[in-house]
């Protein structure tokens, strides 16, 4: 979850490692640093607490070598001790992952008289490196990944060998580019991205050498060739949207990510095999983490509602450790905004190796979901930047409620068409700006309650999610129905509790709740599509009417504004919220 970045070449390496550390700096930003080869050859290395921008003094280190890192603490807090790079002897390297093993190899290392400055398994590495060091810096970085028990993205450098910096990879991306100026190398190839670049994706146990060109080698360190990856070359960074912020943008390109994401699965002849598996499948897993899962959640509501067909939603880092019964004509869908979830990977393997077809639901195309997947099933969200996602769990949603429209489609099985979705999403962001009245409500609250029932629960949840992650309220997603059965408790005087009622069949079910919790002088805050009902909520907010198996995709919106205007309200960055990380790439 931190990022990785580094260059040789002919032009000055510390500019270009901070604007790559910039466009990774969603992967981790408690801390970061640099390390540059200096014009009369000696190592530079400067690291800060805090952001990419307390590096702002690197710019002036001369020199066209260097690797640079942002980080997400996983061992170790967040301080400028425990900064990458790491360095020990003539051996610096950042490092992205999780050595599992750590503890062991770090007592063998003291073992040895090796003294360690700081609390990370990643110095671990560095130590490695530097013991098998005897003049050939790969396969010092070999002997040292044999002995690794985890995940690992690495960028090493020797002052003993000042012309290249040598690369390694298993379960961790790691993106290499070469360009007119020089070569790259990333955990992400929007951090090199640019006109003229050939990106090259390592794979688990490879290792690459970067000088006047790279070269790459499998396990054994035999040279091996490897093509060039097409990706969509941005080389400027998003602009900020209104206020500043880049969640209030992405949250402006919800309609646009529905639309672009919309696909005609059943038509389009790159999906043909995949269109035969989804209208036989007999039963549906969908594997995620956090947002992805709820969007999971939204998509089996509707799977089984209109489909009738017996679906499955699994937290990743649950199913890959609870031995899966994968029975035949399983088709897994796979969801992950970046496709380098560690857990959502491992799920998806597993389900592979026991025989499911496995469709990858991501927004990243060239990623390793989709190296493991039969199919990739784009959601054309763009870049997102901030954190909490937005924009990509309504692509998802939009992917999976195309899904959902197919296979009616060709049984026959009455459905809504999910084409509307982006307009309704519009004018959902139209009358959303009314959450600003309820943010101080919410930002003076100890705790807050989401209800909701059927497809409603599902949007409940990411609404909680999303108020938790950047608001830091305790908050519970609920079903409505189970308020009564526990959770009342938690309602005292002016606790405010959001209600999502656009399924109408349980509509008078849910106003139950809405007056229970009244009776208990809690505040409710109405998100519904029934204007007969406006009147018996504290708040209220009229959506449009949407398609009920597909509410979610409009419903969520007034709630991700609600979080985003709750932490603006209490001060802080909705972008980048404390102890997270976009991209999760460790377990």
């Amino acid at each position: 979850m931190c990022g990785i970045v580094g260059y040789i070449g002919r032009e000055q390496a510390a500019p270009k490692l901070l604007e790559g550390l910039r466009r990774l700096e969603y992967r981790g930003y408690d801390s970061a640093g640099v390390a540059v080869f200096g014009e009369d050859g000696t190592l530079t290395v400067l690291r800060r607490k805090g952001r990419v921008e307390a590096l702002g003094e690197a710019r002036a280190l001369r020199g066209c070598t260097g690797i640079g890192h942002t980080r997400w603490a996983t061992h170790g807090v967040p301080s400028e001790q425990n900064a990458h790079p790491h360095r020990y002897g003539n051996i610096v390297l950042v490092h992205n992952g999780i050595v599992e093993n750590a503890l062991a190899l770090r007592a063998e290392c003291e073992a040895r008289g090796e003294v360690f400055s700081s609390e990370t398994d990643s110095e671990t590495i560095a130590h490695l490196v530097a013991f098998y060091y005897r003049g050939d810096l790969l396969a010092a970085v070999k002997r040292a990944a044999e002995r690794l028990v985890g995940s690992y993205a690495l960028a090493v450098l020797c002052e003993d060998e000042r012309d290249k910096i040598v690369c390694a990879r298993m379960h961790s991306p790691l993106v290499v580019g070469c360009a007119a100026d020089g070569c790259y190398v990333a955990s992400d190839i929007p951090a090199l991205a640019q006109e003229g670049m050939r990106a090259y994706v390592l794979e688990d146990g490879e290792f690459a050498v970067l000088g006047a060109q790279p070269a790459f080698f499998d396990r054994t360190l035999r040279k091996i060739d490897k093509e060039s990856v097409s990706y969509d070359c941005e080389e400027e960074l998003p602009v900020f949207g209104v206020r500043g912020r880049f969640m209030r943008k992405e949250m402006e390109e919800v309609p646009a990510a529905i639309a672009e994401s919309r696909v005609d699965w059943d038509s389009d002849p790159r999906f043909s095999a995949f269109c035969e598996v989804l209208c036989h499948a007999e039963y549906i897993q969908i594997v995620a983490c956090g947002t992805a899962y709820h969007a999971g959640l939204c998509a089996a509501h509707a799977f089984e509602r209109v489909l009738r067909v017996p679906t499955r939603v699994f937290i990743a880092s649950e199913y890959r450790y609870m031995d899966p019964i994968v029975p035949a004509g399983t088709l897994v869908l796979a969801v992950s905004q970046s496709g380098e979830t560690a857990d959502t990977l491992a799920a998806a393997q597993i389900a592979k190796e026991r025989g499911a077809y496995v469709a990858a639901v991501t927004n990243v195309a060239q990623s390793s979901l989709c190296r493991i997947a039969h199919v990739t099933l784009p959601t054309r969200a763009g870049r997102e930047i901030s954190v909490a996602a937005t924009k990509s769990f309504c692509a998802q949603l939009s992917v999976l409620y195309g899904l959902v429209y197919v296979r009616a489609g060709r049984c026959g099985a009455p459905c809504p068409d999910p084409a509307p979705l982006a307009g309704l999403s519009r004018r959902a962001l139209e009358v959303s700006a009314a959450v600003q009245g309820w943010a101080p409500r919410f930002a003076g609250a100890k705790t807050a309650l989401f209800l909701g029932r059927g497809a409603d629960r599902c949007a409940a949840l990411e609404g909680s999610l999303k108020l938790k992650e950047i608001s830091y309220i305790p908050s519970e997603g609920y079903c409505a129905g189970e308020l009564k059965h526990g959770t009342l408790a938690l309602i005292e005087e002016n606790t405010p509790v959001v209600v999502l009622l656009t399924q109408h069949a349980l509509a008078e079910k849910t106003m139950n709740a809405v007056s229970e919790v009244r009776a208990r002088g809690g505040r409710v805050f109405l998100v519904t599509d029934r204007e007969e009902y406006c009147a018996r909520a504290d708040e209220a907010i009229l959506l449009p009417p949407c398609p009920e198996p597909f509410s979610p995709a409009v419903s969520v919106i007034p709630l991700q504004r609600l979080a985003y205007e709750v932490s603006m309200a209490l001060g802080y960055d909705p972008d980048k919220p404390r102890n997270l990380a976009k991209s999760v790439t460790v377990e």
